[in-house]
């Protein structure tokens, strides 16, 4: 990752509560603002009815880098995350709808190679996550893990 990107992550990490909880819904004593962009944020990466068609580059740009800064973000979802911040709005938007969900289903299916190359992993464990990599589903190899 560039030295610019890293810094505007980590900017962009420190600052955002800040500015969420200073947000007018806040203000106004309603639900916090926090829980309600970190629902958002992460539903629109698994509903597929989600508004990101309707967010702005600002907020495609923060639903991004809190993807990034998730600890459990492999190679494959920082590479395709930086791509897509790397490109256009409309690149963002397919990274958060499709990318980001075939990206982690790329570093799922090295962690279940890597469970398999372990030589002390037994017949039970060798035998469901060869059953998961069979499966050629995202959803069964999270399952999996």
């Amino acid at each position: 990752m560039r030295p610019t990107r890293s810094a505007l992550l980590v900017a962009v990490t420190a600052l955002a509560p800040a500015l969420l909880l200073t947000a007018p819904a806040v203000a106004a004593n309603t639900a916090p603002a926090s829980v309600a962009v970190t629902s958002a944020s992460a539903s629109s990466t698994d509903d597929p009815g989600t508004p990101v068609d309707e967010m702005t580059e600002e907020e495609l740009r923060l639903a991004i880098f809190r993807i990034l800064a998730d600890p459990d973000s492999g190679k494959g979802v920082t590479r395709e995350a930086g791509e897509a911040l790397d490109g256009t709005a409309d690149d963002m938007r397919a990274f958060l709808k499709t990318g980001y969900r075939l990206a982690q289903f790329e570093d799922d299916q090295v962690a279940i190679f890597r469970i398999l190359a372990d030589p002390d992993s037994g017949k039970a464990v060798v035998r469901e996550a060869s059953e998961a990599l069979d499966a050629h589903s995202p959803e069964a190899a999270r399952a999996f893990l």
